[in-house]
């Protein structure tokens, strides 16, 4: 188990989720990221759905990896990530009608999203399947930790509901602009600054002062007794 998840491997998955988060950090699929998130559910619909084709579609192209040829490799992770695709859209239909008939066409678009098709170029074609495996999970996990929380900001401003529920509608009146494209853009720019914000306040936090935050004597303190 421990040759399984390393340290290695556990920073490829927080890699996906805070370093590199597909939408907050590198603003990959925008187009479902604000089209799809008018609530909490949609928005956790729409992340898992691309987990599971990502998680799939990283596994195959690593295990195929070695039998694909180099002229041929983009269209075959294409056709790769297609039939995930419709594996998803025909669970879809027949156990979560309802969920796929508000996702409608971003289920068919996961075959052209950006952040599944980069990641079988940029990661799996070239690492184990173990590792393009939790590459995956730190990236659709991150995806759909996004999708969820903007989702969820606009049910709660927009309809004063969340995952159905009423929530906010004792203190405070519904603003229909957030469940509109403007509200989705706005809410998207306010995350997107907070994290900006957060990762140059990290980056410029002082090293510590002092002997705690020096080497130079260390390893010759005995000498010096």
């Amino acid at each position: 188990m421990n040759n399984i998840i390393t340290k290695e491997r556990l920073d490829i998955v927080l890699n996906g989720v805070i370093k590199e988060n597909p939408v907050l950090v590198l603003l990959l699929g925008m187009c479902p990221s604000l089209a799809v998130t008018t609530n909490g559910v949609n928005g956790l619909g729409m992340g898992l759905s691309v987990l599971f084709v990502l998680c799939c579609s990283n596994v195959a192209v690593s295990l195929l990896k070695n039998f694909i040829p180099e002229q041929v490799r983009i269209p075959s992770y294409i056709v790769i990530i297609a039939s995930f695709v419709t594996i998803l859209g025909l669970f879809l239909k027949a156990y979560l009608p309802l969920l796929d008939k508000a996702l409608g066409i971003y289920i068919p678009l996961i075959v052209v999203n950006c952040i599944i098709l980069g990641r079988a170029e940029m990661f799996a074609s070239k690492r184990n399947v173990m590792d393009s495996f939790m590459d995956a999970i730190g990236m659709g996990f991150g995806f759909t930790l996004a999708l969820l929380i903007i989702g969820s900001i606009r049910e709660l401003l927009g309809a004063g509901t969340w995952f159905g529920l009423t929530v906010t509608a004792n203190f405070m009146e519904p603003m229909a602009i957030f469940m509109l494209a403007p509200g989705g853009f706005f809410v998207l720019g306010c995350l997107i600054a907070i994290v900006n914000g957060i990762t140059r306040y990290r980056g410029k936090q002082p090293e510590k002062a002092g002997c705690e935050g020096c080497s130079a004597c260390q390893g010759q303190t005995g000498e010096a007794e």
